[in-house]
């Protein structure tokens, strides 16, 4: 029997959370140690699947299959592989989850609360292992129960990360802070609660009508004519899983919860959520949705473009309005989750391609920006925006990553959301040249308040508060300082990521379309 790869990117972090989780109280420097080296063992593993994947024509759409047999009364099998988004995926939540323990190696230490037993450091980095092993198991599984399990269970620990593990730079006291934690952490539980029990009612309803939870014996079904699915069934069955992602995504108007979630959460945190945990959403839109509902998909396309254009343009308004550091980068990522769920829907190679490349980059310039926000926070105390001012006299360096950040959030060419952007916009005007067309004022907004914010923090006289700010240490520079390469890599040479995304972006497109060229002739394109 083959070594199981893709079980083990998933059961290192796993037992790095249970390992970590035990470590004696007085022991807290150890345990951050121990979950960063299972982060960095995971990292290696990913980079085996990455290695180990084949890019050539002809390559299986699944690689490094496993399938056992799980609940066998109910045909749930434990079943995984992964395509070339997945393995995008994977090595995104594997590469920044090390970077998020660095990040927030002081963010769990105990406050002289005077109870020796209980371990919140421990806690703190056990649940964001944890947390990893569930989102990377969820890119691998192609069994549709196995990924509604994963789907739902990762909720838990996000939701004690984000009600427990607070931002201590509150403007109220703390009873009042300990008050908007839990409410931010109930709202965010809740609101993708319901999403799931909807999805469930769906994947219930595809067993009843497919026999079966296996993507792959369901692709083989449709393809020998065995499946027959009444459009209505398909339309129902779709929205159910679609409502589900959408929520996790976030797309407008379900996306209240994240400002409140990513504004309560500690900076490592929020970016575990929006850059992680929020890409599962996505992901399973290209993989769930036009993958089991074809049909369906291009039946609902034009009303999904509309929202997803609404996500892009009320986000960034909203952004530009904000007093709030992190609720500014929380309504930004609204606004650029449209965008990728936009690219998905164009239905188009560059379409995809772009959005599935928008999700790495997304993640990638969000964590940069955010956490080079949190360590500006937790110098200040403060995450109000008019509470700073001439950073950058102060702390050149910290004010120069957040400025990398900031260009790289409004997508300037060169870093590498150019790219991802470029390739949706290039891809929705190819299909939907209005959509395409009113999205660009999604980049003018982008500008916009990524500038203001960076003006307004980092520029102009010297605050009595900021005079004295210290600079990036040592250790907040080897978290900042490899995001920014790969920002500019990714900008310059993009090539790496679009010949694995492309041929998963192909398989894709010919379950909506069969066959036939999905990308429209230029001159109909022209018109």
């Amino acid at each position: 029997m083959s070594f199981p790869l893709l079980t083990a990117t998933a059961v290192v972090p796993a037992v790095g959370a249970i390992a970590t989780a035990a470590v004696p109280a007085a022991k807290r420097t150890a345990a951050k140690w121990l979950a960063l080296f299972f982060s960095l063992a995971t990292l290696a593993l990913a980079a085996v699947v990455a290695v180990r994947f084949n890019t050539g024509s002809g390559a299986d759409r699944y690689q490094l299959t496993e399938s056992h047999s799980w609940i066998a009364d109910f045909g749930v099998r434990y079943e995984l592989g992964v395509d070339g988004i997945g393995v995008a995926l994977i090595g995104l939540t594997a590469l920044l989850i090390p970077f998020i323990i660095v990040a927030g190696w002081h963010d769990a230490d105990p406050q002289e609360t005077g109870n020796t037993r209980w371990r919140p450091t421990q806690g703190f980095f056990a649940l964001i292992l944890m947390v990893e092993a569930m989102v990377i198991l969820s890119f691998e599984a192609t069994d549709v129960f196995l990924f509604y399990i994963l789907f739902e269970a990762m909720l838990i620990p996000m939701y004690f990360l984000i009600g427990g593990f607070g931002d201590r730079a509150h403007s109220g006291s703390d009873q009042n802070a300990a008050a908007q934690r839990s409410y931010a952490a109930v709202k965010f539980l809740l609101y993708n609660l319901v999403g799931g029990l909807i999805m469930l009612a769906a994947v219930i309803g595809l067993y009843v009508v497919a026999g079966t939870f296996s993507l792959t014996e369901i692709a083989e079904m449709r393809a020998s004519g065995e499946l027959n699915m009444a459009t209505n069934t398909e339309r129902l069955l779709f929205l159910g899983f679609f409502f589900a992602f959408a929520v996790k995504a976030p797309l407008w108007p379900l996306h209240t919860w994240l400002p409140n979630a990513m504004g309560e959460a500690t900076a490592p945190v929020a970016v575990l959520i929006t850059a992680v945990v929020d890409k599962v959403g996505t992901f399973a839109m290209l993989r769930f949705c036009l993958g089991l509902f074809p049909g369906a998909s291009e039946w609902a396309t034009p009303v999904i473009l509309v929202l997803a254009l609404v996500s892009i343009v009320y986000g960034a308004l909203l952004a530009v309005g904000q007093r709030d550091i992190k609720r500014l980068v929380a309504y930004a990522s609204i606004s650029h989750f449209g965008f990728i769920i936009m690219g998905i829907f164009a239905m188009t190679t560059q379409g995809q391609s772009g959005a599935t490349l928008y999700m790495v980059n997304h993640g990638i310039s969000t964590a940069a920006l955010m956490l080079v926000a949190g360590f500006l926070i937790s110098r200040r105390g403060s995450r109000l925006i008019a509470d700073y001012g001439g950073v950058q006299k102060a702390a050149p360096i910290l004010a120069g990553t957040f400025l990398i950040g900031s260009l790289a959030t409004l997508s300037l060419p060169g870093l590498a959301p150019f790219v991802s952007e470029f390739l949706v916009l290039v891809g929705t005007f190819a299909r939907y040249p209005v959509i395409g067309i009113i999205a660009t004022f999604g980049i003018v907004l982008g500008a916009l308040y990524s500038l203001v914010l960076y003006q307004r923090t980092m520029t102009g006289p010297v605050k009595v508060e900021t005079a004295k700010m210290p600079d990036l240490k040592l250790r907040e520079l080897l978290v900042v300082g490899p995001l920014i390469v790969l920002l500019v890599f990714l900008g310059v040479y993009p090539k790496p990521l679009t010949d694995v995304v492309d041929p998963a972006v192909g398989h894709t497109l010919s379950d909506v379309y069969g066959d036939e060229n999905p990308d429209p002739e230029p001159e109909v394109a022209a018109k």
